[in-house]
């Protein structure tokens, strides 16, 4: 297997914070990567808004959509990034960018660790580069429940 190196890896020195979520997950490992990598939109992404390629150095785009009340009107959220390594079915290492409430711009580094369970794979994710504690506790307990909505997104359909 060729290993490709990223051609810049983000310079997180001047934003110490960071976070990690871990939760054994039905899905495979398989599954789980193929989500990370292929199929943002069967759990996260607004259907037909993903740009991706699961390449290292390839740069991807895709809109996350919310709405404060469930018939009010949607707000879209743009999600840029590049990824940095790809280890099929162990491990996706991905940059993050995002707007206002989220990373403000700022290139974070998203780990994506996949690991042998009894019940599936448990998901180990490292979010590092926030600017400050804010961003990582508003990022901190989204993930939580990012990584519920995956599985049961995913296993549904398995």
């Amino acid at each position: 297997m060729t290993t490709i190196d990223p051609i810049r890896v983000p310079d997180l020195s001047d934003r110490p914070h960071q976070l990690t979520v871990e939760r054994s997950m039905i899905a495979t490992e398989h599954t789980l990567y193929a989500g990370w990598t292929e199929e943002f939109d069967r759990w996260f992404a607004a259907p037909g808004s993903v740009l991706m390629r699961a390449e290292v150095n390839a740069p991807f785009f895709f809109e996350t959509e919310s709405a404060p009340e469930p018939e009010g009107p949607r707000t879209r959220h743009p999600h840029y990034g590049r990824f940095l390594r790809l280890v099929p079915n162990r491990l996706v290492e991905l940059t993050w960018v995002t707007g206002r409430g989220g990373t403000e711009g700022a290139e974070t580094v998203v780990t994506v660790e996949l690991l042998p369970h009894p019940i599936g794979t448990h998901v180990r994710l490292t979010h590092a580069g926030f600017q400050d504690e804010a961003a990582r506790d508003r990022h901190a307990a989204a993930w939580e429940q990012v990584l519920v909505q995956q599985d049961e997104a995913l296993t549904g359909e398995e």
